[in-house]
């Protein structure tokens, strides 16, 4: 929606959003679209310790920073529960790609992919 209709969506989000500025939402569409185009391609790898690391490390530093940001904003307004609620799946996400970041493939995984 962000790429297509900045100018619809933004204002919902951020009321008296600058129309100067939609741009902003039509960039943050784009990166959304490419970290879901690198899932994609990468849907069939093991992930885990040093396979995938590219999947897992983009999916990791995504979920990171945007649980950050949005656990600052619903702090300066503890009212808003929208901000709330999706603090809680990107603090969970980031905490999931955190843990296959460092963890490393289960003997399991490697005989399935040997199909042994």
């Amino acid at each position: 929606m962000l790429l297509f209709a900045p100018d619809v969506v933004l204002p919902r989000f951020s009321p008296g959003f600058p129309d100067s500025a939609l741009w902003l939402g039509q960039l943050l569409g784009a990166a959304w679209l490419g970290v879901a185009a690198l899932n994609w391609l990468g849907r069939g790898a093991m992930l885990g310790g040093i396979y995938g690391r590219p999947t897992v490390f983009a999916n990791s530093a995504l979920y990171f920073i945007s649980a950050l940001v949005i656990l600052r904003a619903a702090s300066r307004d503890p009212s808003a529960t929208g901000l709330w609620m999706l603090a809680v799946p990107a603090v969970l996400l980031a905490l999931v790609y955190g843990w296959l970041l460092y963890r490393g493939p289960f003997e399991k995984e490697f005989t399935a992919r040997r199909g042994s």
